[in-house]
């Protein structure tokens, strides 16, 4: 019998206690050639735990939140779990949407790399979810939040009559999803509210960590219009020029909740470190929103102060919520 690595055991956990599989459940792997180490460690681990489980490779997408084929999005109605480790972020998506819809429970890891797997998936999801549901249940009773951190980061916007998500790491409930690993209370600002600035200083979806200048960008009434920083906000512009001016759109705001992450460059696990919060542009119709675009990018933002209609939530990067 094949020893398990700590690869198979991330799997196993992703599968056992992360979705909560039920030995009658069928699982559905997605994975494109770029994350098929991952792909066929769950699939793999899925067969060896008794499963009835398929993969299915695709070639990777060129942005976070670009659609599968029809084909795909079709196959994962048609699973009880699906799993997808790719390269870019199938969350953001009309093809996970109508999978939840149907009562499918999907765990997505955009980005995932072997290292994050391993070091993600065996955090302490119980205490992750306990954290993460407690803050999430607070931000749905506000109306205002109000962001500041050292580099220079002081941006408002609405949430008043936002529903928050609770992405706590054991999605058990028909229709759940979120990421694995995870770890964050997040929710969509009102459309045209949010007004200010934001530095991302931790790491920029599918830009990596943010190592000489950070990126700047000016919000007015909703949408970001100035966008600066060097070479990685040049490439920032781009994308969302690509897309047009819903790319630019305050889509999420969301605090990091999992005390076992780093600051790594993949944006899967960066967005989830306790101690920093992250502003994404483009798409907000995953999270209750009116932006639908084939475009989701998160910024994340290190030491921030968080105040919700005053009340101070989180200083310097601290949590200040009892748990």
């Amino acid at each position: 019998m094949k020893k398990l690595t700590k690869l198979d055991t991330a799997s196993q956990i992703a599968i056992r206690d992360c979705m909560g599989a039920k030995k009658y459940e069928k699982i559905l792997v997605i994975t494109d050639e770029l994350k098929r180490e991952i792909g066929l460690s769950l699939h793999e681990n899925a067969i060896r735990m008794g499963y009835f489980a398929i993969l299915v490779e695709t070639k990777s997408g060129k942005v976070n939140g670009e659609e599968p084929s029809p084909e795909i999005a079709e196959l994962m109605q048609k699973f009880d779990v699906v799993f997808c480790p790719t390269a870019k972020s199938l969350t953001h998506t009309n093809a996970r949407r109508a999978a939840s819809a149907k009562g499918v429970r999907v765990a997505t890891f955009p980005g995932i790399t072997k290292e994050v797997m391993i070091r993600g998936m065996n955090a302490d999801y119980k205490s992750i979810s306990k954290r993460t549901i407690k803050l999430t249940e607070i931000l749905e009773t506000g109306s205002e939040i109000r962001v500041t951190a050292p580099a220079g980061t002081d941006i408002s916007f609405s949430i008043k009559g936002r529903k928050g998500y609770a992405s706590k790491g054991l999605f058990h409930a028909k229709g759940e999803s979120g990421n694995l690993p995870t770890g964050e209370a997040f929710l969509a600002p009102v459309e045209d509210t949010s007004n200010g600035v934001f530095v991302v200083d931790g790491s920029m979806a599918g830009l990596g960590l943010i190592k000489n200048a950070n990126i700047r960008i000016e919000v007015v009434n909703g949408y970001a219009t100035k966008i600066t920083g060097g070479l990685l906000a040049n490439k920032l512009r781009k994308q969302l020029d690509a897309v047009g001016k819903g790319a630019r759109n305050i889509a999420e705001f969301g605090i990091g909740t999992n005390d076992s992450a780093k600051l790594s460059g993949i944006l899967l696990e960066d967005e989830k470190v306790m101690g920093t919060i992250h502003i994404a542009l483009g798409n907000n119709v995953s999270m209750g929103g009116s932006v639908n675009v084939p475009i989701h990018l998160d910024g994340v933002v290190k030491k921030p102060s968080v105040w919700m209609d005053g009340r101070l939530l989180m200083k310097d990067g601290k949590i200040l919520i009892k748990e």
